[in-house]
């Protein structure tokens, strides 16, 4: 699935130690970028996988919240830059909203965006939908119809 996306390698974080990957891949220089939406059990390595003045986007904590930080080690890493964004603060007001959630379904319509249901379940199921996104069992969307 990810290459059909158009990755051009694709590591399976839970099966090689994606650290050691990344810099084969880039021969021992890093990337610009590095999305962690798994926290706790990545988060090192992550930031281990960034070349200087690379950045880390901090979005889940699927495997629980990252222990404290010493801002030193962002610079001792090579200037590195740290963000944890959260939905909130980027749809704040109705304006940011309407242009934010107008951008993507905008991209979907046209195609840019492909967007992969995987699941529909009704809304008396919903607990079922829970247990298959706890168990990782699914990829795609996950929708609930009333």
């Amino acid at each position: 699935m990810a290459r059909e996306a158009g990755a051009d390698e694709v590591i399976l974080y839970t099966k090689q130690d994606f650290e050691t990957e990344v810099k084969r891949l880039t021969n021992n220089q890093g990337v610009n970028v590095v999305y962690d939406s798994v926290g706790k059990t990545t988060f090192e390595k992550s930031l281990n996988c960034l070349k200087p003045l690379g950045y880390l986007v901090l979005y889940g904590r699927a495997s629980g919240p990252v222990a404290p930080l010493d801002p030193a080690i962002l610079s001792a890493k090579g200037s590195l830059s740290l963000s944890c964004p959260s939905l909130p603060h980027y749809i704040a007001d109705r304006a940011s909203l309407e242009k934010r959630s107008g951008d993507v379904l905008g991209w979907i319509a046209s195609g840019k965006l492909k967007m992969r249901i995987e699941f529909t379940f009704p809304l008396a199921n919903v607990a079922e939908a829970h247990r298959s996104l706890e168990a990782r069992k699914t990829t795609g969307k996950v929708l609930l119809i009333p």
